[in-house]
Parts: structure tokens; C-alpha cells; sequence
């Protein structure tokens, strides 16, 4: 019996130190594994929000690992994930959205040059191509007044030259001649003509003759049986509708000039730069035939007629043409400068970053700081872009290498937001829901849902089982159909709902089953 006892008693002695050496032993892995890996960014975060780095001075809010920006830490130590140390998070760093920092040397690797918005005019230059016409406004034709027949033609041919005053033709017209004796006989009569002589003067009129003809009557002091046409301006005779011999009536074209004393140049304006040249606006005009002359006009009219198809407006130019070497057909290049405007807010073009639906400048913030800014831009012209919007005179915007910044500010500030930052995590008021990750196999597919035999998910401390998932939101992949294995992620929509985000063909091609525990 006594023999039972001491046995009893060695018996629960040891049962006492077996479990005091198992408490020991985990108290022990627990110590280890705290120093061996900080505490992740769900605990307390005190201990480094409330550091200061000595060798910068800088506040550290929280430490994280760069190839996984996303996991943060409270401490210092080694990464968890790689073989590295972490790396700390200042307050400068992380309290601007989408903000990042360079240290200069990294800034002069990338040439980071930087340039101050100022304000100032802005004249955009409209380069358009025209081609040169007649100028309408110096056109005259000549008709026949009467009936009569042509003697002598001077202008044989078509676009000839002619000057003002030049001989054009000799008409007999004997309705003239009729009207002229009229005149004469009148005249002969002397002081008892009275008014006659006055009627006289109109009849020649009436009949086609023109002032200069019926000074030259009164001049000569005889009948002129034949009346010479003369070129009322210099220029060009586009049209020629006379021969030597023929008979005309009434109203036949003898002649068509066109003046080349002035020219018009039809360009193309496009549509969103009609509005900024106004009527009367200065242009200068080159032509290849011309090429070392320079040549001075106004835009005389801005036509309104749209050509649908080149969503381009026509404006039409006077240019002076002292010895008449433009003629029409000629190509010309044209710059057109609207009149001086008020001095807008404006940069260089090459900093501005254009996306398709926005426009952005990286700003720099000094010491090291740079931070992407969204501006609404207006003209552009001599390199300069107007700026309306987004920023102001005197801050410094990045002028090359600024793409870069860009790309490296966009990760990183859609890393934070992804990421709860540590007073969002203590109070448990994260903005975004955490993602976990799980492998298993389709085993139905409906309109909204997919069922999933999937293993355990650590994250969610999820046995084996079998669940459905609401769809991803742009739909699964084409190639993923019942029967696949696949890895996929989900994340929580509603409480106790989850939704697929990612899906895809696991790597291996075997099934593997999963017991629902």
C-alpha cells in the first residue's frame, strides 16, 4: 500500500514538471519569435509613430518591407519575408497622397531638372496651307452695250497680261455712229440748240458709249465710226469672247480681267483654333516659289462654311503681290498671330504629363519631395502650355524625368491606399478589406456564383470546404471551366459574403481533392 502511495506521488510530481517545462518551452518560442519578427501593424503602433531616426531627425511612423509595402511594422528588425532589414517610413514620406521622395543623388541619376510657373503672355502661332486665288473684289467685266461687230482684236489669247489703259479691241457700232452725227448736227445748230445739246449727250449714252468715249467725241470734233475698248485696270484677261469679224448683241462678254494687284489665300483653319483669329489679325505668308520673301496680309474673312470631313474652317487672306508673282494655284504656308492677350499661368509642355483623360505636373515640394498634381490646361504655343487650373505662379515643376516620379508616386500611393494606415488599424476602421488567397478545384459555375472546393485558408483560419463566391466584377476567365484547379483570391463584400477578385488555372495540371472538415 505504502508502495502504491510513493508511486502515486513520483507519478504526479513528474506530471507537474513535464507541464512546467512545456509552459517554459513555449513562453520561450513565443520570446523568440517576438524578437525574430516585430509586431505586425495591427498591434500598437506607438512605438513607432513616436521615433525619431538620429540620423535624420525625421519622424518614423512605421517600418515596412520594399518588396511587400503593403505589410507594415511597428519595430525595426528583419524582414519576415526577405533577407533584409526593414525600412523605415518617415512622416513627410507617407503624409501626402500619391507624394514620393528622392534623395539627390538618385535625382541626378534620373537628370531631375525643375522649372518655376510663371505668368506671362501667351500668343499662340497658327501654321495653316492655303492656296493662292483671284482677289474677287478686283474683277471688271466687259459686255457690249449695242449691237455691233468686232474689227480688230489686240488680246488674241487667253490669261495675257494687259495694263490699265491698254487697247483691248475696235468695235463698229452703228448705233453709235447714228447717235454721234445726232450730236454733231445739234452742235452746228449754235445758240438756238438751247437744251438740245444736252439730249444730245444722253442719246450717245443711251446707246453704250461711255463718258471717256463722248469726251473723246467732243474732243476730236468728229464722228468716230470706230470706238477702241480699253482695259479699265491692270491684270489678267481670264476670259476672252471675241474674234476679229464677229457680230455682237447686246450684253455678249467681250472680256474678263482679273486684277493681280492683291490675291487671296484660302486656308484651313482648324476648328478648335478659329475662335483666336479674329478678323484683321496679321499674317505672314511664304510661298516655294518665293522662297527668301516674306510676304505681309490680314485675314480679310473667316468664311462660315464647315468642311465636315477635316472639321476645318476657311479663312480667306488678302496678301498684297507687288509685281503680280503670285498666281493663283500657288501653295503657301501661312502664320497667323492672334493679337496679344492677357498674361496667363503657364509652363513648358514637356511637363505636363497627358494621360488621355487628365492632365498632370509633377511638383516639386523641396527637400527631396515631389508630388504628382492633376492641372486643367488651356493654349499651347511656342513650347508654353496655359495652365487654369491646378497650379500657381512661383512653384517649382519637374521638367524632365518626370515620368519616372509619376510612375513611382502612383505605386506607392496605391500601396497606401490598400493598405490601413496604423490609427486606422487600431480603431479597426480600415478603408479597404483585406484579400486572402486559396486553392481549389470549380465545381459549378452559375449566373452570379461559383462554387469551390477549396483547401484551408490560413488568413481566415478556414478548414477544407466546399462554398460559393459571389463572381469578380469584370467576370471570370474564359478559360476557367468546371472541373479546373485553380488559385484564386476573395475578399469580404458583405458580412459573412465573399466575392472572387482574381482567378486563374493553377500552374499544375492535377487535381487534388479537399476534404470539407
Amino acid at each position: 500500500m505504502i508502495k502504491n502511495k510513493h508511486l502515486f506521488v513520483a507519478l504526479a510530481v513528474a506530471g507537474v514538471l513535464s507541464a512546467l517545462g512545456a509552459g517554459l518551452y513555449w513562453a520561450g518560442v513565443q520570446h523568440g519569435m517576438h524578437t525574430a519578427m516585430p509586431a505586425m501593424g495591427g498591434g500598437d503602433s506607438s512605438a513607432g509613430g513616436g521615433k525619431v531616426d538620429p540620423a535624420n531627425g525625421k519622424k518614423i511612423l512605421y517600418w515596412h518591407d520594399p518588396m511587400v509595402p503593403g505589410q507594415r511594422f511597428d519595430k525595426p528588425g528583419k524582414s519576415p519575408f526577405m533577407d533584409m532589414q526593414l525600412v523605415p517610413v518617415y512622416a513627410d514620406e507617407a503624409g501626402a497622397e500619391h507624394g514620393v521622395s528622392i534623395s539627390p543623388q538618385v535625382q541626378q541619376n534620373l537628370g531631375v531638372r525643375t522649372v518655376v510657373a510663371r505668368r506671362g503672355p501667351l500668343a499662340p502661332v497658327v501654321n495653316a496651307v492655303g492656296n493662292v486665288a483671284y482677289n474677287e473684289r478686283e474683277l471688271v467685266v466687259l459686255q457690249a452695250r449695242s449691237s455691233g461687230f468686232i474689227e480688230r482684236v489686240y488680246v488674241r489669247a487667253p490669261f495675257e497680261r494687259v495694263t490699265k489703259g491698254q487697247p483691248l479691241a475696235e468695235l463698229y457700232v452703228p448705233d453709235w455712229v447714228a447717235a454721234q452725227e445726232e450730236f454733231f448736227t445739234v452742235k452746228r445748230m449754235g445758240d438756238a440748240a438751247g437744251g438740245l445739246l444736252d439730249g444730245a449727250r444722253q442719246r450717245m449714252r443711251l446707246a453704250g458709249m461711255t463718258d471717256a468715249q463722248i469726251r473723246q467725241v467732243e474732243a476730236s470734233d468728229k464722228v468716230h465710226a470706230r470706238l477702241t475698248v480699253t482695259a479699265p485696270l491692270g491684270g489678267v484677261v481670264t476670259e476672252l469672247g471675241v474674234r476679229e469679224g464677229m457680230t455682237v448683241g447686246v450684253g455678249t462678254l467681250l472680256f474678263r480681267i482679273n486684277g493681280l494687284r492683291s490675291v487671296w489665300v484660302e486656308a484651313e483653319l482648324p476648328e478648335a483654333m478659329a475662335g483666336q483669329v479674329p478678323v484683321g489679325s496679321p499674317i505672314e505668308a511664304r510661298a516655294a516659289a518665293l522662297p527668301s520673301t516674306v510676304l505681309k496680309g490680314k485675314v480679310a474673312a473667316l468664311l462660315p462654311r464647315l468642311d465636315p470631313a477635316t472639321r476645318t474652317l476657311q479663312a480667306r487672306i488678302e496678301l498684297d503681290n507687288p509685281g503680280g508673282r503670285l498666281v493663283p494655284g500657288m501653295f503657301v504656308t501661312v502664320d497667323l498671330s492672334p493679337a496679344r492677350g492677357v498674361d496667363v499661368l503657364q509652363v513648358p509642355s514637356e511637363a505636363v504629363i497627358r494621360t488621355g483623360t487628365r492632365s498632370v505636373v509633377i511638383v516639386a515640394r523641396g527637400e527631396g519631395s515631389f508630388a504628382p498634381v492633376e492641372v486643367q490646361t488651356g493654349l499651347e504655343a511656342n513650347g508654353q502650355t496655359e495652365i487654369r487650373q491646378g497650379l500657381e505662379a512661383g512653384q517649382q515643376v519637374v521638367l524632365s524625368g518626370q515620368f519616372l516620379i509619376d510612375s513611382e508616386a502612383s505605386l506607392r500611393g496605391a500601396m497606401r491606399r490598400l493598405s490601413p494606415t496604423p490609427e486606422a488599424t487600431r480603431s479597426g476602421k480600415a478603408a479597404v478589406k483585406p484579400t486572402h488567397r486559396g486553392e481549389g478545384r470549380v465545381e459549378s459555375i452559375g449566373p452570379d456564383e461559383i462554387v469551390l472546393s477549396h483547401g484551408p485558408i490560413p488568413t481566415l483560419k478556414w478548414p477544407a470546404m466546399t462554398m460559393g463566391f459571389k463572381l469578380p466584377a469584370a467576370g471570370l476567365p474564359k478559360d476557367v471551366a468546371v472541373g479546373d484547379t485553380v488559385t484564386f483570391t476573395i475578399a469580404e463584400v458583405e458580412e459573412g459574403s465573399y466575392q472572387v477578385l482574381t482567378i486563374a488555372r493553377a500552374a499544375s495540371a492535377g487535381s487534388r481533392q479537399w476534404a470539407a472538415q
